[in-house]
């Protein structure tokens, strides 16, 4: 191949990457642009720019969904999750790797086993569990699932991190007088920074935006997290596009604008935990 064949096929190439991302970036068009529409305007022509820009329909989908405690709702079920399961996976993964016994070899493939069931094969038990518990219809029952739901993965994902941290730096440690909890959180701790941050990435991408698991378990309208309060715009024979779309732009912003500053650590995690396995 030429030079010249291999610059048209570049040109080729980012012709269609160029293509993919437009054809990507569409749904947030259609979001944006018709979220500042009026409701007539948006079942006329959906596609079109706006007529007139109705920024009060923002203001105006806040109060009614209330988004404010949905809001609040959904960063602390969020925050709380993604630290906790960040926390306990890495805790149980350097255990499993640094004690390599037939139970914890079992106990991995249990972990790894869990992540292929469907939620939905397993929705009635955990509502079960979660009265048996009597943590329905709260923050700590959608916590509590969130965790089950979530660890398995994260254990995956740091246990190959683990291996590939060296084991002399935990000797050298114990040598100077620390012991095994001082030296998981002063020094193994930050050598995991960069699977830190992609199951946290990871799994705040997928508690913020998750709709099914909180609508099973949180019922008070004081409650629902910002997924649940968007959908309340929408019912049996009437769907208010007007209020919903903004809701929809209010509720992805800040989550897209997360993962914006921290998508570099996905890659940089997932590259350095594939280096042994």
């Amino acid at each position: 191949m030429n030079a010249k064949s291999k610059s048209r096929w570049t040109i080729g190439i980012e012709v269609l990457m160029i293509l993919l991302a437009l054809l990507f970036l569409a749904p947030f068009y259609f979001l944006l642009a018709n979220s500042v529409k009026s409701f007539g305007e948006i079942l006329s022509n959906a596609a079109s720019w706006p007529q007139e820009f109705m920024w009060s329909n923002y203001s105006n989908a806040w109060k009614l969904a209330r988004f404010g405690e949905a809001f609040r709702n959904s960063l602390i079920v969020t925050v709380i999750s993604v630290v906790l399961i960040a926390l306990f996976s890495a805790m149980a993964a350097y255990r499993m790797v640094r004690a390599d016994t037939k139970f914890n070899k079992v106990l991995l493939l249990l972990f790894v086993a869990a992540m292929v069931v469907p939620f939905q094969t397993i929705m009635i038990p955990i509502l079960k569990v979660v009265n048996v518990l009597g943590v329905n219809n709260s923050i700590p029952g959608l916590l509590i699932t969130n965790l089950g739901l979530s660890i398995p993965m994260a254990i995956f994902l740091f246990h190959g991190f683990i291996k590939s941290v060296p084991l002399e730096i935990e000797e050298a440690a114990t040598v100077d007088g620390c012991n095994p909890i001082t030296v998981f959180f002063r020094i193994v701790l930050p050598l995991l920074k960069p699977m830190l941050m992609t199951t946290i990435v990871l799994n705040a991408l997928g508690i913020w935006n998750d709709y099914l698991l909180p609508s099973l378990i949180l019922q008070a309208p004081n409650l629902r997290t910002i997924p649940l309060a968007t959908f309340s715009f929408f019912g049996q024979y009437t769907k208010q596009w007007d209020m919903a779309l903004p809701a929809l732009t209010i509720g992805v912003a800040p989550i897209v604008i997360f993962y914006l500053f921290m998508q570099r650590y996905i890659v940089e995690g997932i590259a350095a935990g594939s280096v042994k396995g």
